[in-house]
C-alpha cells in the first residue's frame, strides 16, 4: 500500500481533516504520468515517486495530501523530439494531456486549496520537463490571491547531489526503495531483443540500488521540509470566486505563446 490513508484528503473525515489542517495548514499535491519506463518498471513510476514523497512529507512535517493528479504534459515542447528518440516509432502507451488543460486544472486546484483553508501548497511532480510552466501557474495565482507555494519536480529537489534521468539509475533506485516488488531488473537486457525495443529505458538502469534510492528520497524530503518550514502560513483570506479566478487564468492563457510547453 502506497497511500498513508490518515494523510489523504479523500480518505479523511471532517474531524480528522480539520485537526490536521489546524495543526499545519499545508497541502501537498502529487503530480505524475503514465509513460514508458523501460521493461523493468511500471508505467506509473512518476506518480509513485510523487505519491510517496507527498505522503512521507505530510507524515513528517504535517499537513494533508491532496488527490493525485496522475496525468501530465507530454508530446509537446522538448518532450516531442525526446519521445521520438527513445521510442523509435513504438506506441508508448502514453497518458498525456494538452498543456493548456493540465495547467488550467492546476490553477483551479490552487483555488480549491485556498478556499478549503490551506495557507501553503507544495507541488511535487514526478514527471520532469514542464516545471517552469507549473511555477508560472503558481506565481500567477498567488500574485492575485496570496498563498505560500513550493513547486518542484523530484530531480530539482536533489539538484547538485544527484542527477535525474528517465528509467535509469536515478529513477529506478527510488523505486527499488519505495516499491521493489514493482521492479523486474532481470528484464533490463530486453532492449536488444524485444519488439518494443528500448521503450525509453536508460542504459545504466542495472546500476540502480535501493540504498541510493533511499539517499535520494531522504534528501528530497529534507528539501520539502525546509520549504514548509519557510512558509509564512498567513490566513487564506477571502473566498476566491470562479469568476475572479477565471479572470486571472484568462490573463495566463493569453500569454500561451510564452509557455515552455507551447507547441
Amino acid at each position: 500500500m502506497i497511500f498513508r490513508e490518515h494523510m489523504r484528503w479523500e480518505m479523511l473525515r471532517p474531524e480528522e481533516f480539520l485537526a490536521r489542517q489546524n495543526a499545519r495548514p499545508v497541502v501537498y499535491l502529487p503530480m505524475g504520468l503514465c509513460e514508458p519506463h523501460g521493461h523493468v518498471a511500471p508505467f506509473g513510476l512518476d506518480t509513485i515517486k510523487a505519491d510517496w514523497l507527498c505522503d512521507m512529507a505530510a507524515e513528517r512535517f504535517g499537513g494533508i495530501v491532496a488527490p493525485t493528479m496522475a496525468y501530465h504534459v507530454h508530446e509537446v515542447g522538448y518532450h516531442a523530439p525526446w519521445l521520438r528518440e527513445v521510442m523509435g516509432g513504438v506506441n508508448p502507451r502514453l497518458a498525456a494531456l494538452p498543456a493548456h488543460l493540465l495547467l488550467e486544472t492546476l490553477f483551479y486546484q490552487f483555488r480549491a486549496f485556498r478556499n478549503a483553508g490551506f495557507s501553503g501548497v507544495v507541488v511535487v511532480s514526478g514527471h520532469h520537463g514542464s516545471q517552469e510552466d507549473l511555477r508560472m501557474v503558481a506565481e500567477a495565482f498567488s500574485a492575485a490571491f496570496p498563498i505560500d507555494h513550493f513547486v518542484r519536480t523530484d530531480p530539482e529537489l536533489v539538484a547538485g547531489a544527484f542527477t535525474g534521468d528517465h528509467a535509469g539509475r536515478y529513477e529506478l533506485s527510488q523505486l527499488l526503495h519505495i516499491r521493489p516488488d514493482l521492479v523486474a531488473m532481470d528484464r533490463a537486457g530486453r532492449v536488444r531483443t524485444d519488439p518494443l525495443g528500448r521503450f525509453a529505458q536508460n542504459p545504466d538502469v542495472a546500476e540502480a540500488s535501493a540504498g541510493e534510492g533511499r539517499a535520494i528520497l531522504d534528501l528530497s524530503l529534507r528539501a520539502i521540509g525546509d520549504a514548509v518550514e519557510a512558509f509564512g502560513l498567513r490566513p487564506s483570506g477571502e473566498f476566491v470566486s470562479m469568476e475572479g479566478a477565471a479572470r486571472v487564468w484568462d490573463a495566463v492563457a493569453a500569454r500561451r505563446a510564452d509557455w515552455a510547453t507551447a507547441g
